[in-house]
């Protein structure tokens, strides 16, 4: 599993026009990729790593903050660009596994006490973002 983790002020997503998850203050958005071999104990790893990271102002996690967190699945994280112009995405898991644990890695998060707003699986997202910082972390797990 795969995520890009940016301290934000402030992020949206938007599908077909229509605001489908957003947060207005300062936190956390992540773009989340999943692999063939992850696993639900892998998202719940993943989620709590996170939560607690300390990335936020004055060395502070999204826990001690209680800050928001805006999760979008993005297969595209897992793309291969060695050979040739065109990314090949074997890495990726497909949606019939992927989206479980997308869905695991939210409720986890959610479990441990975060607010979690959400993209939509395998829609064409608009993501919107302010890239406080900037921070920008790759976690591979």
């Amino acid at each position: 599993m795969r995520a890009v983790v940016q301290r934000v002020s402030q992020a949206s997503v938007t599908v077909e026009g229509e605001v489908v998850g957003a947060i207005d203050g300062p936190g956390l958005l992540v773009l989340l990729g999943v692999t063939h071999d992850d696993t639900v104990a892998t998202a719940k790893t993943l989620a709590a790593k996170i939560w607690t990271l300390r990335i936020l102002h004055g060395e502070r996690s999204a826990s001690d903050e209680q800050a928001p967190i805006l999760a979008i699945s993005q297969f595209t994280l897992y793309a291969d660009t060695r050979k040739g112009r065109r990314p090949s995405w074997n890495a990726a898991a497909p949606g019939p596994v992927s989206e479980p644990l997308y869905g695991a890695f939210c409720a986890t998060l959610e479990e441990l006490g975060a607010k979690v707003e959400r993209g939509r699986f395998g829609a064409h997202m608009d993501v919107s973002l302010v890239n406080d910082g900037p921070v920008t972390l790759i976690l591979d797990a």
